[in-house]
């Protein structure tokens, strides 16, 4: 994964196998991503899934860092934090369920959401960052594990129907760069959203 300052993504992956077992290891992967992922960058939301999470960031000074002297062969700080806090999390989750090995079976991935490729050229691509940010609370709702994207515990979407302030994502932020109807934000989080705009946040 590389990361450039200012610029958003939607960082995600997925195992073959359940990831969180129980309410505590939402909570516990939680204060994984707060402890080792908030400091580095701007978290916008989240989504946790029963074998997957999904995250849109921003990345800023600190996620840019690289770990050593040397650019080329060193880790940007961000990268790093997100190996750790997987890694940290695998191991409790193997030590308290009995198991072994990798728990994710995929390399995260940092897709980039400000501009899109063309044929030609790149071109900006704002209406992305909102396709994103509906559809990572969308999840749980789309993949019918709630009646309502309300109901579902373990994303970012509660703090912004009740608009409070969050403990690791940045609602101002959200805002700022989002055009939504914040007014309404419970009704306008049950868009029905673009196919082609979602394949183009992968």
């Amino acid at each position: 994964m590389h990361f450039e300052k200012d610029f958003t993504y939607h960082v995600y992956n997925r195992s073959n196998e359940t990831v969180f077992y129980n309410k505590a290891n939402y909570i516990f992967f939680l204060q994984k991503i707060k402890k080792h992922i908030s400091p580095f960058c701007e978290i916008i939301n989240y989504c946790l899934m029963p074998n997957h999470f999904h995250f849109l960031i921003v990345a800023n000074e600190k996620s840019i860092e690289y770990t050593g002297e040397s650019h080329r062969k060193n880790t940007q700080k961000l990268s790093k934090q997100l190996g750790i806090a997987l890694s940290s999390y695998t191991q409790a989750i193997n030590k308290k369920e009995n198991r072994k090995g990798a728990l994710f079976a995929h390399k995260s991935t940092a897709k980039q959401l400000n501009f899109t490729q063309t044929k030609n050229n790149y071109q900006l691509s704002k209406n992305y960052l909102e396709t994103c940010f509906l559809y990572i609370h969308q999840n749980p709702y789309n993949a019918e594990i709630v009646e309502r994207i309300e109901d579902w515990e373990f994303s970012s979407f509660r703090d912004y129907a009740n608009n409070k302030k969050g403990n690791i994502i940045n609602i101002a932020l959200a805002k700022e760069l989002i055009n939504l109807d914040w007014e309404n934000f419970i009704k306008q989080s049950y868009i029905n959203l673009n196919d082609n705009d979602l394949r183009n946040i992968w």
